[in-house]
């Protein structure tokens, strides 16, 4: 693999393990390399660079600035892409440290127990995603005004692509997840987390909303006509669950197009649950009795997980990919996986586990008994027409 594109920092106040490090790095091709041996050292150094690191490899426990002081000091200056944590500290605690940077912005490479090794030097390295190859092509472009979001939504730009779900048991395509793209004349393809905080303030997420539940209902039939019989998702803002309208609406729309609403599974995120909660809880009764499916989204990272679960009828369980990521090497992860698998088991849920990126992580959650599976290690989203090519060609671990 070739790193020599890489610009990397050291940030090691113990001399030895600085110089093994950035000996290790050179032996990987990275070329563009600068050391500091504490956290102020390393912001003088990095202030005074005309771009952004691509990566830093920090220490934790460091004198004048220890690590974590360091990590939120390079977010907030965004003078670095993505962060490594070195450390002899205890799991737990690199753990909370990544989950710090990743709430900072900060692309995160892992957390590597000393003595470090070239392997896991270099599979940090394979991790990191440069910055304008993040999106795969898309635009950020961070506001808009409500005219923009109006024309938008009048001129149908907003299309839904559809990330496949796939049994861990036997590999076959199940279903897809509806997720939202802005294809934006003279601007790309913007992304969600670019313009849905501006849909919910301008009060067109419910349009946004059934636009997407028409486009999946179309793209079912569409493929049902080759072969292929799936279910899908479509995420639900609280903001529409607050209108006691909806549950007809939505089945209007799905009635219309011609498709069973037992076909569809609504995601809410749990922390959604938590405002206006007698109109919420009446519009999702009226949905499960209609037919619909009703999906506890981001499930173990709310404040009421077990209080939403006995309230609300939920369907379906999908484990949060925050707990996902990292959860063969992370105990922590596995274990409030494990447990939420156990959970949902005893409560007659579906589970999914979202954001299975890797073989370590297929395997574990197979092991562990989870149903189906979403995320890069199956396929990106991907528009409409591309799925029943991508079924075709699927072949789970197992049987490659």
């Amino acid at each position: 693999m070739e790193f020599g594109n890489r610009a990397v920092m050291v940030v090691e106040d113990h001399d030895f393990q600085r110089r093994m490090m950035l000996r290790l790095l050179k032996d990987l091709g990275v070329v563009d390399l600068v050391e500091a041996a504490n956290g102020r050292e390393a912001m003088e150094i990095l202030t005074a660079r005309a771009t952004p690191v691509d990566v830093v490899f920090c220490d934790l426990d460091m004198p004048e600035m220890d690590g974590i002081e360091f990590i939120s000091h390079l977010a907030e200056k965004q003078l670095a892409l993505s962060v490594a944590v070195v450390s002899g500290m205890e799991p737990s605690i690199l753990n909370t440290v990544e989950t710090m940077a990743r709430a900072y912005g900060l692309q995160v490479l892992g957390a590597i127990v000393k003595p470090l090794t070239l392997q896991e030097l270099t599979t940090c390295l394979g991790r990191y995603v440069p910055r304008e190859k993040d999106h795969s092509g898309y635009v950020a472009v961070k506001e808009f005004t409500p005219e923009d979001l109006k024309a938008g939504l009048a001129r149908r730009e907003f299309l839904a692509f559809f990330q496949p779900k796939v049994s861990f048991s036997t590999g076959e395509l199940l279903g897809v997840e509806a997720l939202v793209r802005w294809f934006r004349p003279g601007h790309g393809v913007v992304t969600p987390i670019y313009f849905i905080p501006s849909i919910e303030l301008e009060g067109l997420v419910v349009p946004l909303t059934e636009t997407l539940l028409q486009q999946t209902c179309a793209y079912l039939l569409a493929w049902q006509e080759r072969g292929l019989h799936l279910d899908a998702s479509v995420n639900v803002s609280m903001l529409c669950l607050s209108d006691v309208s909806i549950a007809d609406r939505f089945n209007d729309i799905v009635r219309k197009a011609d498709c069973d609403p037992k076909r569809i599974t609504l995601e809410v995120t749990e922390t959604e649950v938590m405002s206006e909660v007698a109109k919420v809880l009446n519009v999702l009764a009226r949905l499960r009795l209609k037919g619909f499916g009703l999906s506890i989204d981001d499930f173990g990272t709310g404040y009421s997980s077990l209080q939403q679960l006995s309230n609300v009828p939920f369907t379906e369980l999908k484990i949060d990919q925050s707990f996902v990521k990292d959860s063969p090497e992370q105990p922590r992860h596995r274990t409030i996986v494990q447990t939420s698998l156990e959970l949902a088991r005893k409560l007659n849920l579906k589970t999914v586990a979202e954001g299975v990126e890797t073989r370590a992580e297929w395997d574990l959650l197979k092991s562990l008994g989870c149903e189906q599976a979403q995320g890069y290690f199956i396929a990106r989203p991907m528009p409409g027409p591309q799925i029943p090519d991508w079924a075709q060609l699927w072949q789970a671990p197992e049987a490659q």
